[in-house]
């Protein structure tokens, strides 16, 4: 890895904690949204619960060590994605070929988008399953491919292995506290809550009991 790609790296990772620091620091205010897209809203405030418990679920001490395995696997496949985006056709011959699949070119730029995004999401934890389903799924090919050509060699193994562990980590315990996901999404949720419980009472009556209304006031008004 070149001193211009770790100063990169070193670069972008500092303005993502600035940013996130800055969001922690200030939180969003609420938008008004009209009554007639109170329906997704409902769908989002019922799946809020399992959201929160899966971004805000781990306590500081483990929030930090997702933090190191975040940089750690980020990091790292980093540089794998931009050496199959340097030269595709390449990989495409050597890996993608010896798998039988249909349009090796397309698949080797696939797997190389795939780590090098998936690499930046899971680094910054913003939208952490997106990226890391994303590396969990080049790997778990790779493993494959390595296997049907090489059986189960430990030596050749033991990277790849390593990557889908760790991936599959993050996918299933979540970014953790410190992290772009925790830091956006509850606040986000916060205020659709909030939207859907100022939401105007009379927004469930029907036409004909909004017609029903000033006809009683009347009624009254004579008597």
């Amino acid at each position: 890895m070149s001193t211009f790609t770790l100063l990169e790296l070193f670069g972008g990772f500092m303005a993502a904690c600035v940013a996130l620091w800055f969001i922690s620091m200030n939180r969003f205010v609420a938008i008004d949204i009209p009554a007639s897209r109170s329906a997704p809203l409902a769908g989002l405030a019922a799946v809020a619960p399992a959201v929160r418990a899966y971004l805000q679920r781990p306590g500081l001490l483990a929030s930090v060590g997702l933090l190191l395995l975040r940089l750690s696997i980020g990091g790292l496949m980093i540089h794998h994605g931009q050496e199959k985006l340097a030269d595709p056709q390449q990989f495409a011959n050597t890996y993608v070929a010896s798998l039988h699949l249909p349009f090796p070119l397309f698949f080797a730029y696939a797997a190389g988008f795939s780590e090098l995004i998936g690499s930046w999401l899971v680094i910054l934890g913003l939208l952490t399953p997106v990226g890391a389903l994303a590396l969990s799924g080049t790997m778990t090919v790779a493993a494959y491919q390595h296997i049907s050509t090489a059986g189960f060699n430990i030596y050749v193994l033991e990277l790849v292995v390593l990557y889908l562990g760790g991936s599959l980590a993050l996918l299933f315990n979540g970014p953790g506290r410190f992290s772009f996901d925790a830091g956006i999404v509850p606040v986000v949720l916060d205020d659709l809550s909030a939207t859907n419980d100022f939401e105007p009472a009379f927004s469930s009556l029907n036409a004909g009991e909004l017609r029903a209304i000033p006809a009683t006031v009347n009624s009254n008004a004579r008597g």
